[in-house]
């Protein structure tokens, strides 16, 4: 193949399905290319997104003391005279870190990585723009990896200084007094918890009738009572109309006539697919509203040795689940006998604080579908590990099938949740029943210990409806 063409692949975008994709293909000797126009690779996975996030959470935790708040004698409180650069230099060095890493697996594939614009000239034709000239490459397949951009909506007037969205909140200038965060789903939950758990007075907005209305309602009451017990303002069934920026501040005007000011804001109105300028026009293949690209369960675009993996194609947008997409993408463009498809099960996990993660069903979807189930829970308050660190407000809970025990869903809130989720998934995924648990010996104490009490808990309540 890579006779007639220049590559048997080339991969737009350098995020976590772009490496992964490209990474998959050159380990069966695939001549492959990557082409990034950032001037670092990574994408928003590694850049603005999942990594700079998640440690600016840790650093959080790390300033508040928030993590041992339950222990006897130790106070919530944030460390005093925090700087920008104390609350960024964390970020940094992992970024940096993850930099060397993806240069390096880069390296050891054999990948040829080449920065500029891309856009498509036909079906296996690709025109590379960069520092005002244009090359031509060609390849029998072409992976579409190209990531999302944070959605800027005209009535929202972002300038990165005083109002800033889920990429430019990372270069912020200063600690603010108080934010406003419009958007209670992943990102804004996400960072509405960060700055909370520095102390700073967070008022969050959301449309919605609750928080995260992807998960559990359970659940995601449990966190809403957790972040207005750390002095969170949360206006929930409340539409955002407008802002007045002043030279120092912020006032939010909502559509009730709500209206509040605050130092700064932060817009979390979702994330659109980078497509824009990758001349899909000339091969007919046409984004939706959001800019995402339709694929099907191979990952086909409508062109057929056009794949798309990531945050380009929609939900779940997440890095686990985007690197596993291009796996699989390019095992079936180049027909090789190893992964065939995404696992049914993934694990799904909001890094708010507190931790949330999740898989399966939820209490809302079986009752949607009218499928029987029971519940068990089990708390942390009420687990050695749990009372050790302090995690009073964690819990694991299990949905499961009263008439055969299966597992059915998980969901955990607290310390960990986005690693004990995989025990779980484990049940899930092998279709076993919550008997599992119970016979399973787990190390003591841990909070993995939950998953037994939580069983139990589920069999005590199944004998309560017999």
């Amino acid at each position: 193949m890579a006779g007639t063409y220049d590559f048997d692949l080339i991969v737009i975008g350098s995020g976590p399905a772009g490496e992964k994709g490209a990474a998959q293909a050159a380990y069966f000797g695939k001549k492959t290319a990557i082409i990034e126009k950032a001037p670092r690779v990574g994408g928003a996975g590694v850049n603005t997104g999942t990594v700079p996030s998640k440690t600016l959470r840790e650093t959080a935790l790390y300033f508040s003391n928030l993590r041992q708040r339950g222990l006897y004698g130790i106070d919530y409180s944030v460390k005093q005279n925090i700087s920008i650069e104390d609350f960024m230099y964390r970020k940094t060095h992992v970024v940096n870190n993850e930099w060397d890493l993806i240069y390096q697996n880069i390296e050891r594939h054999n990948i040829e990585l080449i920065f500029g614009h891309a856009s498509f000239v036909d079906a296996h034709t690709i025109r590379v723009e960069r520092d005002g000239s244009a090359d031509m490459y060609t390849a029998e397949f072409f992976l579409i990896a190209a990531g999302s951009i944070p959605n800027r909506p005209d009535n929202f007037p972002i300038d990165d200084h005083l109002v800033y969205d889920s990429d430019s909140v990372l270069n912020m200038d200063r600690i603010p007094r108080n934010l406003a965060v419009i958007g209670g789903g992943f990102i804004g939950c996400e960072y509405a918890t960060i700055f909370t758990a520095l102390g700073i007075p967070v008022t969050l907005v959301e449309s919605k009738p609750r928080l995260l209305s992807f998960i559990d309602g359970e659940i995601a009451e449990r966190l809403h009572l957790h972040l207005e017990g750390l002095g969170m303002t949360i206006m929930l069934n409340e539409e955002y109309e407008r802002m007045e920026k002043g030279t120092e501040a912020v006032t939010v005007h909502l559509k009730s006539g709500k209206r509040f000011t605050v130092d700064k804001a932060l817009v979390a109105a979702g994330r659109y697919g980078n497509t824009k300028n990758l001349g899909l026009e000339n091969l007919k293949i046409v984004p939706n509203a959001k800019g995402q690209l339709a694929v099907n369960s191979q990952f086909q675009t409508t062109v057929p040795n056009v794949y798309a993996a990531g945050d380009v194609i929609g939900f779940p947008s997440l890095a686990s689940t985007s690197m596993e997409q291009a796996r699989v993408a390019m095992c079936n463009a180049f027909k090789l006998e190893y992964k065939k498809q995404v696992s049914p099960f993934i694990p799904l996990a909001v890094y708010s604080i507190p931790e949330i993660s999740f898989t399966g069903a939820t209490e809302e979807s079986l009752k949607e579908k009218k499928i029987p189930y029971c519940v068990g829970r089990a708390m942390f308050e009420l687990n050695a590990r749990g009372q050790i660190i302090g995690d009073m407000s964690g819990m694991i809970k299990l949905l499961f099938s009263p008439s055969d025990q299966k597992l059915l869903g998980v969901h955990i809130i607290g310390e960990g949740a986005s690693e004990l989720i995989h025990v779980g998934l484990f049940v899930l995924s092998q279709g076993l029943t919550i008997d599992y648990f119970i016979q399973s010996v787990f190390n003591f104490p841990t909070l993995s210990e939950a998953y037994k009490y939580a069983a139990y808990d589920g069999l005590g309540n199944l004998q309560k409806i017999k």
